[in-house]
């Protein structure tokens, strides 16, 4: 089985952007597409969204990064580790208003990414009343359509040889080679030259690079609903 590399960006803000723009180009030296997942408190007009913009109407995936889950002091128990655990009805009240938040940018997916866990339930159910295509967590990607999930853990960037090592084997097995990376980590020398060698590593090893808008159906396709002047997701 040949290997899919997807490579996910997040941390996308004003103070980052010029590694953002750095890296982007470098993997685009390589021909390998990012999946950049923004958060709804970080959609906001300028510089940033323009370049997003720019960005995915190159070939990138725009990612919705969370749904900005702050539950007020008297439920926060109820909502443990900032709505791990939010039912379905508030997950789509909270899903109505983060795709508000970056169609106000002129932004618009039909991907989702849950920071740092595994969605809950009550959340892939409100994606997928509000026909979300596909939802990447932690630990595989589900296609919001059918149903079907494939396995593979993002693998967050780590300066350690055995990070590499991790990413060659998951290479050479094939399915799904995830590699994350958050631009903070970028202001350093040493994260982005292991990222860019464990990229390299993986097309060595035969991965074909592709992005969050394929990975779940690699035969399908994802159609987002556009609001009026933004720029859809487009499959590669």
């Amino acid at each position: 089985m040949v290997a899919e590399l997807v490579v996910s960006l997040s941390g996308i803000g004003p103070s980052t952007l010029a590694r953002c723009a750095d890296l982007a180009a470098e993997l685009d030296r390589r021909r390998v597409p990012l999946s950049l997942l923004v958060a709804p408190r970080d959609a906001v007009p300028g510089a940033t969204s323009d370049w997003v913009l720019s960005r995915v109407a190159a070939g990138d995936a725009l990612v919705l990064h969370g749904l900005d889950l702050r539950p007020e002091p008297a439920r926060r128990a109820a909502f443990p580790r900032g709505g791990s655990a939010l039912p379905a009805h508030e997950a789509g009240l909270r899903l109505v208003a983060a795709r508000a938040a970056v169609a106000r940018s002129g932004l618009a997916t039909d991907l989702f990414a849950p920071p740092g866990r595994p969605a809950s339930p009550g959340t892939v159910a409100a994606l997928r009343r509000h026909r979300f295509a596909v939802c990447a967590d932690v630990a595989g990607v589900r296609d919001l359509r059918t149903g079907d999930v494939r396995p593979g853990r993002v693998r967050m960037l780590d300066e350690h040889w055995s990070y590499l090592l991790g990413v060659g084997r998951a290479a050479r097995r094939g399915g799904l080679v995830r590699i994350g990376v958050d631009a903070a980590d970028l202001d350093r020398l040493g994260p982005r030259e292991v990222l860019l060698e464990a990229v390299d590593l993986a097309l060595g090893h035969g991965a074909s690079p592709t992005t969050y808008s394929s990975t779940a159906s690699p035969r399908g396709s994802t159609t987002t609903s556009t609001p009026s002047g933004a720029v859809p997701t487009r499959t590669r």
